[in-house]
């Protein structure tokens, strides 16, 4: 079912990630193993996409949390290598993620006769967020102010629309496809045009850019930018 958002202004948000510790950590890839079978699935996204809003994540080699560690800490380089290439958006759910990395390491056990140890001080700490949002004064009416828009607004509001939103709404689309579908008139081919943006692999200033050239490539950049 369609949800209207006619008439409705699309009011740009902030966030920020409070991490906090499970309790839960790992020196060995059979305890991570372990830990991942029941940890909640939101310490799975924050190892996947926490990252993100780190001020250290600026050019990583590794894009997730699990593969760093047995990079750094394991030098285990064929885990890490394994682990890095996962693609969270190509998986219908968190449990679909988690069940994936499981089987990597698993994979990985049975290739080694000696497990390695790290010592107490690099062992894997599991962390779970919580999201701290923020109003903004900005707001916009209509489609065609988003090319004007978007260059403008900080990474962490391109986060909260176009990551985070995948957890919070009903049919796992970003806010602004979501906006655009409840509008007047056919917006279709910008909304598959955002679908087929990757955010995983890029930061979150490279995703900006991706999204105000979908932006650019179907509205106006005459338009005005949005009311402050």
């Amino acid at each position: 079912m369609t949800h209207t958002t006619q008439g409705i202004p699309f009011t740009f948000k902030d966030c920020s990630l409070s991490a906090i510790a499970t309790g839960r950590t790992a020196q060995n890839l059979r305890e991570l193993r372990d830990h991942l079978q029941s940890v909640e699935e939101g310490s799975v996204y924050y190892h996947f996409w926490g990252g993100r809003l780190r001020p250290q994540f600026d050019d990583p080699e590794f894009n997730n949390d699990f593969a760093a560690w047995c990079k750094h800490s394991l030098r285990d380089d064929v885990i890490a290598e394994r682990l890095s290439v996962i693609d969270p958006m190509h998986f219908p759910s968190l449990d679909a993620l988690r069940n994936e990395v499981i089987d990597m390491i698993e994979e990985r056990l049975s290739e080694r006769e000696l497990i390695p140890w790290t010592v107490n001080q690099d062992q894997f700490s599991f962390i779970r967020s919580q999201i701290v949002v923020f109003e903004t004064p900005r707001q916009i009416s209509v489609a065609e102010e988003l090319a004007a828009v978007i260059p403008q607004i900080s990474t962490s509001s391109v986060y909260y629309h176009f990551i985070d939103a995948r957890r919070r709404t009903d049919d796992g689309r970003d806010d602004f496809s979501n906006w655009l579908n409840g509008l007047e008139g056919d917006f279709s081919s910008v909304i598959a045009d955002l679908a087929d943006v990757d955010p995983y692999f890029v930061t979150l200033s490279d995703l900006r850019n991706q999204l105000a050239k979908v932006f650019s490539g179907h509205f106006s950049d005459t338009s005005s930018a949005g009311r402050v």
